[in-house]
């Protein structure tokens, strides 16, 4: 096997030369590095990544942790992860939740053993801020707070709430269904506020789950205009299936004239598109459906899905300049989460007291997320 004392002896130079050379550190003089180069390559000469890993405390590497890639969502922003990583010179490292038993917790050891330079956080987690803050080491969530001083960042998802609701008042919708994940990891704020309260303080929230903002705010919006507003659980984002039956149920009931418009994400949009249709309901005439995400999926649907975009790219160049500055030791840590009225926006059981309390839980989500990337509604075929 060729070495690097192989490649000193051909191109002339020390040993320390071609260490320089190999793992771009100090100065070599272009006439030595144009010597070194050209006895590498005549040798074949492949460097040793691990040993320039240990030469230089990094590994390039940097994990990131969904719930699952069979989603178009989370398909679609690790592409764009991968892409903002590798402009940097940074490698990714996939961990799916739902598909890799306890890959969460392996990808945190990995970390913590110096085998990775940082994790971005996409997934769910019930772990408690000083499960995060306690790896020391340079972590990003997306889309969620993990803890004080540890980045996050995400979607506009006020905005996103806001723009649905004012296209379905001003289509004049009177019964929005929305199709959407367990809506218990939608309270991990609230039931934190209510301890928070009891005990007089706290570390902050064992797990919070930001596109709460997206789901309260519709509604609130919905709401003030007079638009009847339910959530219907379908089931983890994993689940295609249950999807597909959350769309045959809802749709069954739009075929009955109970429903006149349906929002979810891009699958569930999809899935309620090809059942309106079979069912012989006229879109948008008789049913209006709005897609949250805005990846292709929307645009493969049978019909153009009217839909939210979120802009991947953008999040995924946030991100990586986080996790960049986080690895130089230059992040400069969120703002601590206050009690305020945080602490009065406490859930209850009903869509409606949700509703009330929403405006308090949003502006408390918001405080938590260091950056915030805007998102825009793309007209399609299936609103008015």
């Amino acid at each position: 096997m060729v070495g690097m004392r192989d490649v000193a002896r051909k191109a002339g130079v020390s040993l320390s030369t071609v260490s320089l050379v190999v793992n771009g550190t100090g100065y070599v003089s272009a006439e030595m590095r144009g010597r070194v180069e050209a006895a590498m390559r005549e040798l074949d000469y492949i460097p040793n990544e691990l040993a320039r890993n240990l030469y230089s405390g990094r590994t390039s590497l940097i994990g990131v942790i969904v719930p699952t890639i069979r989603h178009p969502f989370f398909s679609t922003l690790t592409a764009s992860l991968q892409r903002a990583f590798a402009a940097r010179g940074l490698r990714t490292m996939l961990c799916s939740t739902a598909d890799a038993e306890g890959g969460e917790v392996e990808y945190v050891d990995m970390l913590r053993r110096r085998m990775m330079d940082g994790i971005v956080m996409g997934a769910h987690t019930s772990h408690a801020p000083g499960y995060w803050t306690s790896i020391g080491r340079p972590v990003v969530a997306f889309d969620r707070y993990l803890g004080e001083g540890i980045a996050s960042v995400g979607s506009d998802h006020e905005q996103g709430g806001r723009l649905v609701a004012d296209l379905l008042v001003r289509t004049g919708t009177r019964h929005v269904v929305t199709l959407g994940g367990p809506r218990a990891q939608f309270h991990d704020l609230q039931r934190w506020m209510a301890e928070h309260a009891a005990i007089g303080g706290g570390d902050g929230p064992a797990s919070t789950f930001p596109t709460v903002r997206y789901h309260l705010t519709l509604e609130r919006e919905l709401r003030a205009a007079g638009t009847v507003h339910e959530y219907l659980e379908a089931g983890e984002v994993h689940d295609m299936q249950a999807y597909a039956q959350a769309a045959r149920v809802v749709c069954a009931r739009a075929a009955e004239g109970q429903v006149d418009a349906i929002v979810s994400s891009d699958v569930g949009a999809a899935f309620c598109v090809q059942e309106a249709l079979r069912l012989g309901l006229r879109i948008p005439e008789d049913l209006q459906i709005v897609a949250y995400d805005g990846t292709y999926l929307a645009q493969a649907a049978g019909l153009r899905v009217t839909a939210v975009r979120q802009d991947f790219d953008a999040i995924a160049d946030t991100i990586a300049g986080r996790m960049d500055d986080a690895i130089a030791g230059g992040y400069v840590a969120a703002e601590p989460v206050g009690d305020g009225a945080a602490g009065d926006a406490v859930g209850g059981g009903t869509d409606a007291d949700e509703a009330d309390a929403g405006a308090d839980v949003v502006a408390s989500v918001l405080r938590m997320i260091d950056d915030l990337v805007p998102v825009a509604l793309v007209p399609g075929e299936t609103t008015r």
